[in-house]
């Protein structure tokens, strides 16, 4: 991969204010539409019909094949789905709290080793690295349930789900996209590296490994038989990694699709972004999306009292232990603090 150009300047007020990514803080003009209209988008311009992106292809059909064994019972035990269940929230947390609050919107600072930390467990997620990541989720805002959008389900629900990463697209599977909109994370030598090597795809293998490797040492200790060992190992191997990668696709990829179809909306955007209860509670806040199309900045989802947003929870309690700094209030406190201080200078 080719060195990114400089570095751009960190965001700006307007770019909190518009939510558009570091790059690209400039508004966009929308035709208007009927409210709550939902029409058909012709396939961006830029997929490459009858493509087939082979790589994430062959990732998404094997490890679907692979979870597929939970239903043999032998690889069954309450402790593999226990893991599974805890699995799909660290690991996945760290795609919701890390790929998409802290490194694609800026919503707080994270000290460079936990963010790290933070991104191997995204890598265990293998929903991609972070340039890429964030790259593709800053252009979706830029041209959110537009023909331009990377994922919009209005081209139809698949498509939104998980077609869109199934074929190839010039526009986000391109070297200059990268960096022109995640230009800020390739400047870390840490994401650098991830994109020149596939050492993100043998964190994946490794840490799947790691979980047969636990399971057959309990199970030996347990059992005391190979045997015992053996399925041990391979149920923590197919619920802990396997099953539990699959449960957290479906779950990220419902935030692209579910949430621009079924809903409601707090704020007019200029997209079809909803709140879905749903998807919110399996995503534990990012469901409230229409919230976050009209504040992409804010570290807070929750608009209302209702709409618990537990990753923001999460935030904030990594700011009362000093791990998070910078942490961007919603846009009306913002704007509150934006008056008193101009109230003060003026006075």
């Amino acid at each position: 991969m080719a060195t990114p150009p400089a570095v751009q300047t960190p965001p700006t007020d307007e770019a909190h204010e518009t939510g558009k990514p570091v790059s690209e803080a400039v508004p966009i003009p929308v035709p208007a539409e009927e409210p709550g209209a939902q029409p058909a988008l012709p396939l961006p311009d830029t997929v490459i019909k009858g493509s087939i992106n082979w790589p994430y292809a062959i990732a998404i059909t094997s490890i679907h094949l692979a979870a597929l064994a939970a239903i043999w019972p032998w690889t069954f035990s309450w402790t593999g789905v226990i893991v599974m269940i805890v699995g799909v929230h660290v690991f996945g947390q760290a795609i919701n709290l890390l790929y998409h609050r802290v490194l694609t919107h800026h919503s707080c600072v994270l000290p460079k080793w936990l963010e790290h930390a933070f991104t191997i467990l995204a890598l265990c997620c293998m929903e991609d690295t972070p340039a890429k990541w964030v790259a593709t989720h800053r252009y979706h805002h830029l041209h959110s349930d537009e023909q331009e959008d990377p994922h919009s389900p209005l081209v139809a629900f698949f498509w939104g789900h998980v077609g869109w990463l199934l074929v190839v697209n010039k526009k986000t599977h391109n070297i200059h996209t990268y960096q022109k909109y995640a230009s800020d994370i390739l400047k870390d030598p840490f994401y650098m590296k991830l994109e020149k090597s596939y050492v993100w795809v043998w964190i994946y293998l490794a840490h799947a490994l790691a979980f047969c490797a636990v399971g057959y040492g309990l199970g030996w200790a347990i059992e005391g038989t190979a045997m015992g060992a053996l399925q041990f190992g391979t149920s923590l191997l197919v619920w802990g990694a396997f099953v539990r990668t699959v449960v957290v696709w479906h779950i990220t990829w419902s935030v692209n699709s579910l949430s621009h179809l079924f809903g409601y909306q707090n704020h007019a955007t200029d997209d079809h972004s909803t709140n879905n209860w749903l998807v919110a509670l399996l995503t534990v806040g990012e469901g409230w999306h229409n919230n976050h199309h009209h504040d992409p900045a804010s570290a807070s989802n929750q608009h209302r009292w209702w709409e618990f947003d537990i990753t923001y929870y999460e935030i904030k309690l990594l700011e009362k232990l000093g791990l998070a700094k910078k942490v961007i209030p919603p846009r009306h406190v913002r704007r509150q603090r934006s008056e008193e201080r101009r109230a003060g200078k003026s006075t």
